[in-house]
């Protein structure tokens, strides 16, 4: 008889301790094996090479017979000069390249030339394509064109012109065919097999969106609007205050050497796959992400610290292309950036695809993380902000992007303009993304449609809640300003240096039926206001516009209207204070306590002189002040409020040219700067740029010395006639935000 003991199964005890490391140390890496056949393409450098002979079977005892006496290539030409046909009907001819470069949904011309005469009744060629690893026909990222009306693929073809051994053949990708580089061969049919052209990356070529056809989904009717959303370089980027509104001048720079390869880079940084790059709608949102460096060691690196030690400061930016290149060529994120440097790149990098792009500036924009339309402001019982419970901020203003296209994935109407932003404030399916959100969806309430208009929506419709804070840590609503977030977004007009009022397309007027309907609306998707109902105050507060130069002493002015049939006593108080561009406050410099006595229906002012050395040492980039009144009146207890940003303005640059202003003739640009302080401006870099005339360069001055004047020139030469913009930049850790431009008109 066996031991009893024996049939017993050993206890396991289970074990805290992790499993042990494999050989090495290092964890096994993950791979495709077992899960895909093969590894998904998502690296358009990555292109895979084909082989030169194909054989239809095994070679004979004696390998194959020669191919002599049959047909063959002499040689292929891309006809990708850009005063020649392809570059001019695609409208790539500004692109400053060696390669061809067209757009899809028409048709552009490759010259051949055989060996003999073509004889289109006996021999057999195709031009093929591919792009990226492993090109596969059902996966559309290789392509084979045939020449005869018998026999054709999805990309259509024919013979143009046949003249002896020269062939011109016409090639027209399908208008949603695959956005990247290509490349080509040209393959003959022979008894034993396929004959190709060798590997040759010269005969490589682009096909990019093309929004100057019907058929594609980025395309864009209006004729003045598709030139300057695709083929203007040269940008305005509007910030300050909405009622003091400043220029930023920005060289978007799509079609200068190198930016398209690191356009595709990105996409292939992201790891998106191939197969998907002929859809804009994925490409703007994997491209959001990609623009920040957040999650995926994207293109930019944020910072709003005012500590630029180990990079670029955002105000020094003049264009996106060295911000790209470098990206391209050091494989590491680029610093720095604000909202305006994010979207000025998300521009270039649409532009450059061929999606139509603009960039937006909202002014009071709201962060809403929570989920609601309130931006809170926390008073104490005295009606004195409360710095310390007050959590939320409005952005002086915020900078996103839309970009142009059908939404198949929508509703039919809710294509067209679509929001996208790259600067890294809340996640989007685990990254920190935002859009395409459908700008009609933000301004109607369809809140639930992909991507993100929720977010938008809060940016443009919050409301200002001031909450009075008792003692005992309670909080009543004593205020709503529902007209304050989203006061006034532009974008740049078409066609000229001017600024374009877009609001409405974003939004109802304020107070309409139509508003309160879709805020209503946006309640049912989860968007929830503050409801209170306040009876309207016979008091009100205001704090006049002013435009102050940075260094300047200033006088501010407080009026108290009364609308009341009775006197009124307010017991206000007014906070000055130095805050960041995104509505942080930096640090408080005026605080002021007035008691105003209202007659009857009349008003008061009371005035303050606020010298510069009372803010100056206490500036933070872009010099915003943001001064806060607030008041109770006694005989109601109601309270009011009244809030304005000031944006310092800067100093500028001067910028003069001479020279015959004609292509490819030496020409001189003089920067030229006047320091206006007292104080030594040190580590200073200055940088200037035009399209098509003169590529980024910068200049470093260890210090310039107060009332002393610094005198730069740079000698160029324009690459391209037309007009164009000259923009250059002055930038020190004392001193942001100094500019200056020049329009030039460069002969042929």
């Amino acid at each position: 008889m066996a031991d009893a003991d024996a049939a017993v199964p050993p206890v396991v005890v289970p074990s805290s301790a992790p499993p042990p490391a494999p050989p090495g140390g290092a964890p096994p890496k993950v791979t495709h094996h077992g899960r895909v056949a093969a590894p998904v393409a998502s690296s358009n450098e990555d292109t895979e090479e084909l082989p030169e002979f194909e054989p239809f079977g095994a070679p004979g005892p004696r390998g194959f017979p020669s191919l002599a006496e049959y047909l063959d290539i002499s040689k292929v030409d891309m006809m990708k000069n850009r005063a020649e046909i392809n570059h001019q009907q695609h409208h790539t001819d500004r692109f400053n390249t060696d390669f061809l470069i067209v757009r899809r949904g028409q048709e552009f011309q490759v010259k051949i030339t055989f060996n003999r005469p073509y004889d289109a009744d006996k021999d057999k060629f195709a031009v093929e394509f591919g792009i990226g690893p492993s090109p596969q026909f059902s996966k559309r990222t290789y392509m084979p064109v045939f020449p005869t009306p018998e026999r054709q693929s999805p990309w259509a073809g024919r013979v143009v012109v046949a003249a002896g051994p020269e062939v011109t053949m016409g090639i027209t990708p399908t208008a949603d065919a695959i956005v990247g580089r290509y490349r080509l061969y040209v393959a003959v049919v022979t008894p034993y097999g396929i004959r190709r052209t060798c590997t040759d990356v010269s005969r490589d070529l682009y096909i990019l969106y093309n929004p100057w056809v019907k058929e594609d989904v980025v395309f864009l009717e209006d004729e003045e609007e598709r030139d300057e959303c695709v083929l203007n370089e040269s940008g305005v980027i509007y910030h300050g205050t909405w009622d003091d509104i400043a220029e930023r001048n920005w060289n978007f720079g799509q079609f200068d050497f190198g930016v398209l390869d690191a356009c595709l880079y990105v996409m292939d940084r992201a790891g998106m796959p191939i197969v998907n790059r002929g859809d804009p709608v994925k490409m703007a949102r994997i491209a959001s992400a990609m623009l920040n460096s957040r999650n995926d060691d994207g293109v930019l690196v944020g910072s709003w610290s005012g500590d630029y030690s180990y990079g670029v400061a955002p105000t020094s930016w003049t264009g996106s292309t060295d911000i790209l290149l470098s990206y391209y060529r050091t494989r590491k994120p680029v610093g720095y950036a604000q909202c305006w440097v994010y979207a000025a790149v998300f521009n270039s990098f649409l532009r450059c695809l061929g999606i139509p792009a603009r960039v937006v500036t909202n002014f009071y924009s709201a962060h809403d993380n929570d989920g609601n339309l309130k931006t809170d402001i926390i008073l104490d019982e005295n009606g004195r902000i409360d710095r310390k419970n007050t959590r939320d901020s409005i952005w002086n203003y915020h900078c996103w992007n839309e970009c142009f296209m059908a939404r198949a994935d929508l509703p039919t109407g809710f294509g067209g303009w679509q929001a996208v932003d790259a600067t890294p404030q809340e996640t989007s399916d685990g990254m920190f993304r935002c859009g395409p959100a459908s700008v009609r969806a933000i301004k109607h309430g369809e809140l639930c449609f992909p991507f993100d208009a929720a977010f938008v929506f809060a940016e443009v419709n919050s409301d200002v809640v001031f909450h009075s804070r008792k003692r005992d840590g309670t909080m009543e609503v004593v205020k709503v300003k529902k007209d304050h977030v989203g006061r006034l977004i532009l974008t740049k007009a078409t066609g000229s240096y001017d600024s374009r009022d877009i609001t409405e397309l974003y939004k109802f007027p304020e107070g309409s039926v139509e508003e309160r309907t879709v805020l209503e609306k946006g309640e049912v998707y989860g968007c929830a206001r503050d409801q209170s109902t306040l009876p309207e105050a016979d008091v009100e507060l205001r704090l006049p516009a002013l435009e102050v130069a940075v260094g300047d002493d200033f006088e501010l002015c407080l009026e108290a209207v009364s609308r009341s049939g009775e006197s009124r006593t307010v017991d206000a108080y007014i906070t000055g204070s130095v805050v960041y561009y995104t509505g942080v406050t930096s640090a408080d410099f005026l605080f002021k306590t007035p008691t105003l006595e209202l007659e009857a229906n009349q008003s008061v002012k009371e005035l303050w002189q606020v010298p510069a050395r009372s803010y100056m040492k206490k500036l933070v980039e872009q010099a915003n002040l943001h001064f806060i009144a607030t008041g109770k009146v006694k005989e109601t207890g109601q309270i009011i409020t009244a809030m304005k940003v000031v944006a310092l303005h800067m100093p500028k640059l001067s910028i003069k040219v001479s020279g015959l202003n004609k292509v490819n003739e030496l020409m001189v640009a003089t920067v030229d700067f006047t320091n206006p302080f007292s104080l030594v401006l040190e580590h200073v870099y200055v940088r200037v740029e035009g399209a098509g005339v003169l590529s980024p360069v910068f200049k470093y001055y260890g210090l310039i010395p107060g009332g002393s004047r610094m005198t730069w020139t740079e000698e160029f030469t324009p690459r391209r006639a037309g007009p164009t913009r000259l923009i250059a930049t002055l930038d020190c850790a004392a001193l942001r935000q100094v500019s200056g431009q020049l329009e030039l008109d460069v002969l042929p």
